[in-house]
């Protein structure tokens, strides 16, 4: 085992946020459902397109929205719109749907997870769109996602949501491959845009449902977005999940911790959104010089991952963006779903694997140990289960009293607390 080094104590803390309150996600689906009613006629087969990030309320979403085109007179099936996820195979697509609650059997219809693409028009750059075969033989088709800032780019009025899963998602691996090489030349967002305006035009959309969650990941609103304000509704609703989202309480870090990432929590896996990490690389150095800090998101010098979460089947991408991981981690791995969600995303640095070590006080140790400090007792450390979940943290003593944030401590200063095997013991939500 390598010299262990001074760790600093560390508070369990609770940050309070302004949060809006939770919805009736039944209810509101039901009410937005009527404006959407009049595209769905008698007799018609509806595709329900739904993506593979962790949603809390989705299933209840998806099995609202079904109910209301039977009630319609017309029948539904699923799609998974999730681009390459699931290994890029209809086999680990259903398999990711079904962990939601999303499947045949819960809902008594069909399930289409081809991964047939057809050639759907070009844009205005000349760039050819391809689509879901499945999608397209539909007489028409709901989109439903949770909207929020993207992991990719940064935006005023776009990022995740109903455009993103409809023109990448549906895409399939060959759709979300060729976004992915154009936005490289033009951009994300112009290439959201461009194509979105394409699936509009040349596609059976009837329109989509837009989900927003608050700060505690509960459902705070539900919008129906028709084709033709699509774009300039879902800008509204952007800059309300945006306000919504949660932050770190400390801007400036020595060590992040996190237990786990995954797909189910963020398309890269941990949100840069809130690690400052971005996909396309960044800077730990500790004069604070950073391009990433124009893009938003605290300084994080060293960056610590334990775990993949169990819903991610093994697809770690995202772990590239860590400076440490743990062996448990790496002998989790699934590198073929990693290697092909991070190449069809063009981010091959997402699927990097970092220096691992075999207990998580090595890998702390090790990480502060390659910070250039006097005293590492007084590095600032967080800790946090996942970048969804940012309202029970550990936080240490010189940086539990953060500026502007709203934290409770609900236990007094201790040392960090490990195992009989020297792995951290689960973080207290209390």
């Amino acid at each position: 085992m390598a010299e262990q080094i001074a760790l600093p104590r560390i508070a369990n803390v609770r940050q309070h946020f302004d949060v809006p309150p939770a919805i009736d996600p039944r209810e509101a689906t039901r009410r937005e459902m009527a404006s959407l009613r009049k595209g769905i006629q008698a007799g018609r087969q509806i595709a329900v397109a739904v993506g593979s990030r962790g949603i809390t309320d989705i299933r209840a979403v998806v099995e609202t929205v079904i109910a209301e085109v039977r009630n319609a007179g017309a029948s539904a099936f699923i799609i998974p719109a999730m681009g390459s996820h699931g290994g890029a195979t209809p086999e680990g697509q259903r398999e990711i749907l079904a962990e939601y609650g999303i499947s045949e059997e819960t809902f008594g219809v069909p399930v289409r997870a081809s991964m047939d693409t057809r050639r759907l028009g070009v844009t205005t750059d000349g760039i050819e769109v391809v689509w879901s075969a499945e999608a397209m033989g539909a007489d028409g088709i709901i989109v439903i996602n949770r909207i929020k800032p993207h992991t990719d780019f940064q935006s005023d009025s776009i990022g995740s949501g109903v455009l993103k899963i409809m023109v990448v998602g549906l895409g399939k691996r060959a759709g979300a491959a060729a976004y992915h090489a154009a936005s490289a030349r033009h951009g994300y967002e112009h290439m959201l845009r461009t194509i979105g305006r394409v699936v509009l035009e040349r596609a059976p959309i009837i329109g989509g449902l837009g989900i927003v969650e608050n700060q505690l990941h509960q459902t705070a609103r539900i919008a129906a977005l028709l084709p033709q304000d699509m774009e300039a509704r879902e800008a509204e609703l952007f800059r309300e999940a945006k306000r919504l989202m949660p932050r770190l309480p400390v801007e400036d870090i020595d060590l992040l911790i996190i237990d786990r990432i995954g797909k189910n929590i963020s398309g890269a896996g941990m949100d840069p959104n809130i690690t400052g990490r971005w996909v396309h690389g960044y800077s730990s150095m500790l004069s604070g010089d950073s391009a990433d800090r124009e893009k938003g998101g605290p300084q994080v010098r060293r960056l610590f991952v334990r775990e993949l979460s169990p819903e991610t089947h093994g697809n770690g991408v995202g772990i590239g963006l860590a400076d440490v991981t743990t062996s448990r981690l790496v002998k989790g791995l699934d590198t073929k779903k990693t290697y092909i969600n991070a190449l069809t995303s063009l981010t091959p640095n997402c699927a990097k694997i970092p220096i691992y070590f075999d207990t998580d006080r090595e890998a702390i140790s090790m990480a502060l140990g390659s910070l250039a400090m006097d005293d590492t007792r007084v590095a600032k450390i967080v800790r946090i289960a996942d970048t969804l979940t940012l309202d029970h943290l550990q936080i240490s003593e010189s940086a539990v009293q953060a500026p502007g944030a709203k934290l409770e401590m609900t236990a007094a200063l201790a040392e960090l607390q490990f195992d009989s095997d020297d792995n951290l013991l689960p973080l207290a939500k209390s």
